[in-house]
């Protein structure tokens, strides 16, 4: 037999439920701060929601790629501003030997050229954590070895590295490398440092060269062939130092856009699936009152039907 008052039980019990599960999506709302957690909260909302992770996710990449570049950027600049430095010393060492210049003072200025070189190497041979810098990809090894001979002057400077260089995202259509081979004589990609033959760049060789002809007193050599070897390697080293600093500048550029846009896509995304704090916070109020109003009303309901039920013969 079917007890009278049994459909409006059920009912109190799916309006129970019904505020329960309420209750449950506006107190994670409140913890969250996010009204869209999967996609039956709102079909339209979770796949732009989505859409906008996935380009604050690759905004986020590009941030880091950034702050990564940046670092490296520096590390190489500081490296080719002394390297410079050691181009003009030894571009002045040229230019100011002549036929007035004694033995004495051209053995001194070869011995200073020497340690020129050895300094340059280690310069050309600068590290970013592991990575040797000036070494193009294959940048796990030392990329620059210098040999000496029994008087500690250099016979030789030899490259183990390659010509290729990384490309890096910054943006979403954008990318960047600034790292440069230390020698590019294969006629195309990016431009070597010490060695590009387009350019007339041999830093080391033309080195060497100014060395041996200051130990021998080959004035004229001096003059004629070195001076001007060594006014294409300064010419290529303040191209490196430049295009080093407009890196530099595009990459701090390319992290305030990154930043803005990421500011933007934080925004959009809390207003399409964040939570309105105050709202949430009077709904998940009123859905626990009325959730403990039902339970009084279903108590109250029931001990009126055990009441009833006792009456029954």
């Amino acid at each position: 037999m079917r007890i009278a008052g049994t459909s409006y039980l059920d009912s109190m019990v799916n309006q129970m439920n019904l505020l329960s599960t309420q209750e449950y999506q506006l107190e994670n709302e409140a913890s969250t701060g996010q009204a869209v957690t999967a996609p039956s909260d709102n079909p339209a909302a979770m796949a732009e929601a989505l859409n906008l992770q996935t380009a604050s996710s690759a905004a986020t990449q590009y941030t880091q790629n950034i702050s990564t570049l940046q670092t490296r950027a520096t590390i190489a600049g500081n490296a080719l501003t002394s390297l410079q430095k050691i181009v003009e010393q030894a571009s002045e060492i040229a230019t100011s030997t002549d036929g007035t210049s004694t033995p004495a003072q051209m053995e001194a200025d070869a011995a200073q050229v020497t340690q020129l070189i050895q300094q340059a190497a280690q310069l050309m041979n600068t590290q970013d954590g592991n990575d040797y810098v000036f070494a193009g990809t294959a940048n796990s090894g030392v990329p620059f070895t210098v040999t000496t001979d029994s008087s500690g002057n250099v016979t030789a400077v030899t490259y183990s590295g390659n010509s290729e260089v990384t490309q890096s995202d910054i943006a979403q259509n954008g990318s960047i490398s600034v790292d440069a081979p230390g020698e590019n004589n294969s006629g195309t990609g990016a431009r070597g440092i010490i060695s590009d033959s387009r350019y007339g760049a041999d830093l080391f060789n033309h080195l060497i060269s100014l060395q041996n002809d200051l130990s021998s007193g080959n004035t004229s050599a001096i003059s004629a062939t070195d001076a001007p070897d060594l006014t294409n390697d300064d010419n290529n080293i303040i191209y490196q130092v430049a295009a080093n600093g407009a890196a530099q500048d595009q990459l701090t550029a390319a992290a305030s856009f990154a930043s803005t846009q990421q500011t933007g896509l934080q925004t959009s995304l809390t207003n399409v699936a964040g939570a309105n704090l105050t709202q949430t916070l009077t709904q998940l109020s009123q859905t626990q009152n009325s959730y403990q109003a039902a339970l009084q009303t279903s108590s109250q309901f029931m001990q009126m039907q055990q009441y009833v039920l006792s009456l029954l013969p």
